[in-house]
Formats: C-alpha cells, structure tokens, sequence
C-alpha cells in the first residue's frame, strides 16, 4: 500500500503544474472555473492568465491586444509567411504548415522583439544603478553592439521609412502612460535610442513594429523571452489565413520564386571524369 501511494504520489508531482486543474466535470484555470471565463474574459486577457497568473485590468489588457493585433501578418515576403504558403503546396496540413512557419520564427526572423525588450531592460538597469538616461542609453547601446554585432533591434524597417504600426501603438503607450497604467520608463529608453541613432547616423532611423511592441512587452512586464512568445501567436494568425489561402488556390509545389526565373549558378562549369 505504500508503495502504491509513493508511485501515485510521485505520478502526479511529475507533471506538477500552477495553470490548471482538471477533475470529472471541474475545470480550474488558474483557481477560475473556465464556465467563469467563458464568455466574460478576452482572448489577449486569457492569454496574459496563462502566462502570468493572474487577470490584468482593462487598460493592461488593452494595449496587450493592440501590440497582438499589429503583428499579425506583414505580407507573403515575410520569411515565416512564404514558409506557411510552400508548406501547404507541398501537401502540408494547415497544423502542419504553421509548425513548419513559426519554426522560423528564430534570432534573425522573430526575434527582434525580444532582443529589444534586453536592450531595454540593460538601459533601465544602468538608470536604476544611477546613470542619467541619456548615457544609459549610449552604454546600453555600446554594451549591446560590443557583445551581438552593429544590427540594433527594433529600429529602422528595410520597407517602411516610418513604420506606421509603431507610430500608433507608441500613440497608445503615451496614453496608457498618461493614465497612469505603465510607467514610461521603457517608452522613454527606446525614444532615448532613436535621438542617439539620429544622432549618430545623421538621420532619423525610426522604431519599428518589433521596437515599439517591445515597449509594450516591457512596459506591461513581461520577461524577454515571452515577448517573442507572443509575438509567436500574433504571428500565427497570418501564418494561417494565408496557408489557408493557398490551400483554396490548389497550386502543388510552389518554391520561393517562379518557375520562369532562374537561380544564379555559381559552381564550376561542366566537367567530366575523363
């Protein structure tokens, strides 16, 4: 008998878990019966429950679900987007083609988010050790480009002279922060990052999409790494409309180019054994 009850104890503390609690007929989500949420809660404030362990208030929520929303999709030449595309001309299922797409969502595609929300956090940290904000800007900004390289997160867009998603959601963060919902403080190290960028490269290179949800993802304390988690599900919506949308097309193998443009070949010519 103890034995049974050592296995069955040790059965049910190795996948111990704070999020939820299931038994016949009872379904505790983070101590709520889910019948409770159903209904009452948003997906954005479900989601920050999962995460986080508790409810956020209704101006937390929203900016979480404006910084969700403006990353959804940014068309099939995103690398994760065109993935979802030729994995469903491949044959793929759609769970399929979304696992194969958010794989790609790494350091260089998907990550920049994250990357910012550091950059962030070092700049803040200098500040609390006592630096003014504009030279914890520069050393977290030389800090940051010594260890991983001159490409700085969040800043500047290849397509967008300004990034109009970032210009709206700092819009909203200047709102929340005005009602006192978030601090600013990571608002004000990221604007302190774009006047040292101009500053430096004498011209404006604006925060982009990544930059200014990361000040979102910070402001609202959600560590580094969740930011791209989130970033993640964001992206998944546009990952799947448009794997569902090539499904309907019935195109079968679709690579990265058309068929009628040729790669560039750059091996050696034609040579032969003998």
């Amino acid at each position: 008998m103890t034995q049974a009850v050592d296995a069955a104890t040790l059965a049910a503390e190795y996948w111990s878990t704070s999020i939820i609690d299931i038994h016949p007929g009872s379904i505790n989500v983070r101590g709520f019966p889910i019948q409770e949420l159903i209904g009452a809660v948003s997906f954005p404030q479900m989601i920050w429950l999962m995460l986080r362990g508790e409810l956020p208030d209704q101006a937390r929520a929203s900016l979480f679900e404006a910084a969700l929303v403006a990353s959804v999709d940014h068309g099939p030449h995103a690398p994760s987007i065109a993935i979802s595309r030729m994995a469903t001309s491949c044959g793929l299922p759609l769970n399929g083609a979304m696992a194969s797409a958010i794989n790609a969502l790494d350091d260089v595609h998907g990550g920049a988010g994250q990357q910012a929300v550091e950059l962030y956090d070092s700049i803040v940290a200098l500040e609390d050790a006592g630096a003014a904000l504009n030279d914890a800007v520069a050393q977290g900004v030389d800090a940051f480009v010594a260890e991983r390289g001159k490409y700085l997160p969040g800043f500047g867009h290849r397509f967008h002279p300004v990034d109009p998603r970032a210009v709206k959601l700092l819009a909203l963060v200047d709102a929340s922060v005005e009602q006192g919902a978030i601090s600013g403080r990571y608002a004000s190290a990221a604007r302190g990052i774009e006047a040292l960028l101009k500053q430096r490269k004498n011209k404006p290179v604006p925060m982009n999409i990544d930059g200014a949800t990361a000040v979102i993802y910070a402001e609202l304390g959600f560590a580094p790494e969740l930011a791209r988690g989130v970033f993640c599900l964001s992206r998944a919506v546009g990952i799947l409309s448009h794997a569902w949308e090539q499904r309907g097309r019935n195109e079968r193998n679709k690579g990265p180019m058309p068929r009628q443009m040729a790669y560039k070949y750059t091996g050696k010519a034609e040579r032969h054994l003998l």
